[in-house]
C-alpha cells in the first residue's frame, strides 16, 4: 500500500511538470534537442 502512494505521487509530478513545461511553450525546443541528438547518434548532423 505504502509504494503505491508513492508511485501516485511520483505521477501526480510528472504530470504536473510536463503540464508546466508545455504551458510554458518548451515542446518546440525539446523536440529540436531530440532530433539533433538522434541526427548526431547516427552521424548525420
Amino acid at each position: 500500500m505504502f509504494h503505491n502512494s508513492i508511485r501516485a505521487a511520483l505521477l501526480a509530478a510528472a504530470v504536473a511538470s510536463m503540464t508546466y513545461g508545455i504551458y510554458r511553450g518548451e515542446v518546440p525546443e525539446v523536440l529540436l534537442k531530440a532530433i539533433n541528438l538522434c541526427l548526431e547518434c547516427i552521424g548525420i548532423g
